[in-house]
């Protein structure tokens, strides 16, 4: 069997360092990317809500356009 030396131990706490840094990064990577997709998911949010508030100002207008026309039910 292979006698296990400081040297081996202190490569291989190297490269698992290395693998540690890799990780964060691609991590801060996906959570930026996940910050963006929420902005997006907001904004379209807003824009749904912006057009149901100009959708039912356009069903009271042609509401009242009816009634001024006495086109509306009884």
């Amino acid at each position: 069997m292979a006698e296990v030396s400081n040297e081996l131990l202190y490569e291989v706490l190297k490269a698992i360092r290395g693998d540690v840094a890799t990780a964060r990064s691609e991590i801060r990577e996906v959570k930026n990317e996940l910050q963006a997709i929420r902005g997006h998911m907001l904004a379209t949010h807003q824009d749904v809500a912006n057009i149901y508030a100009i959708l039912g100002e356009q069903g009271r207008q042609v509401d009242r356009i009816n009634r001024r026309l006495d086109l509306a039910d009884a």
